[in-house]
């Protein structure tokens, strides 16, 4: 059997901590309960935090630790919960970093749920690697660790010894990855029917939304974002919006993009297609006449643009997440 350590720190999901939990513990027993077959568990799960002592999740439920970081002498693979707040974490359980850099240098795995991203990311051992974390959360992760690769689209990355997973329900997802990963596919696939959930699912981009930065403190550029978000569906003139504000046309690119990382046009680009996302969730209008009200004129054009955002065709966009029956 291999050994797991959940480690779970404060103002962690609940989700994030009982799933990857129930998804190892139960490999090879729900599937065998259902046929009335001999159970053959494959994990060995502990769940610990740094002091172990009883916490408290983010949504109030308290747990209580199988023992602390110190108890566990070996183990294959740690999961690393979410969490709140890095510099919180850090100040306060600063020690896990240690601890984590120890597991690994004698084999053992290392897995992130969700923000678990930021604490696996503070070790030192993902720069030069590819990492994932919640969508939300990707600007403050690449400004914090510029070494590390972020593929945010992505739900799972792997680098071999070292997986992280987007938000907090793909801990369900890196799961099965693994049990898959350590077991083989017949396992992972059991798992996965017995517990109703989905295999092979690859990005987070449908779930994304474009976040509009304006903390940078360039109150210009703020006037801009505001200009541009107000008359998306009109065309750019680079030449007035600089003007209006007595910049240079190349100044305000140039300092629009060192503001919020984007183009004027790809900032427009990005707040079409979420007010294309939003129609479609509403499912009331075709493709063709939402293209039109979003400021475009060819809808092929648009399609093509809003498929390569969202990861998904806009008829799939729209059966993902338009409102349904329960017939």
């Amino acid at each position: 059997m291999k050994k797991v350590a959940i480690l779970a720190m404060q103002n962690s999901m609940a989700f994030s901590i009982i799933s990857p939990m129930d998804v190892f513990s139960l490999a090879g027993v729900m599937w065998n309960f259902f046929h009335d077959q001999e159970f053959t568990p494959f994990f060995d799960v502990r769940l610990v935090t740094s002091t172990g002592k009883p916490f408290k999740c983010l949504n109030g439920v308290r747990m209580v630790p199988d023992g602390s970081i110190h108890d566990v002498q070996e183990t294959d693979l740690v999961v690393v919960s979410s969490i709140k707040d890095i510099e919180k974490t850090m100040s306060r359980e600063h020690e896990v970093v240690g601890w984590l850099k120890d597991r690994y240098r004698e084999g053992a795995h290392i897995a992130t749920i969700c923000t678990g991203a930021f604490v696996l990311a503070e070790t030192g051992l993902l720069d030069g690697k590819t990492a994932t974390t919640h969508w939300a959360f990707a600007d403050q992760f690449k400004k914090r660790y510029p070494k590390i690769e972020l593929k945010a689209e992505r739900l799972i990355t792997d680098e071999g010894d070292l997986f992280c997973s987007g938000g907090y329900s793909a801990a369900i997802d890196l799961s099965l990855y693994l049990v898959e990963k350590y077991c083989g596919h017949e396992m992972a696939l059991q798992s996965s029917k017995s517990l109703i959930a989905d295999m092979n699912r690859t990005s987070q981009a449908p779930y994304a939304m474009f976040q509009y930065r304006k903390d940078h403190g360039d109150d210009h550029i703020i006037t801009v974002q505001e200009w541009i978000e107000n008359d998306f569906d009109k065309n750019l003139n680079y030449d007035d919006l600089a003007h209006k504000i007595g910049l240079s046309r190349r100044t305000l690119v140039r300092r629009f993009k060192t503001a919020t990382g984007e183009t004027p046009l790809t900032y427009q680009q990005n707040i079409r297609i979420e007010a294309a996302k939003r129609f479609l969730e509403k499912g009331i209008r075709s493709f063709d006449e939402i293209t039109y009200k979003v400021g475009y004129e060819d809808s092929s054009t648009f399609r093509k643009i809003f498929s390569k955002r969202t990861g998904l065709l806009p008829k799939e966009y729209r059966k993902k997440f338009q409102k349904a029956s329960a017939d």
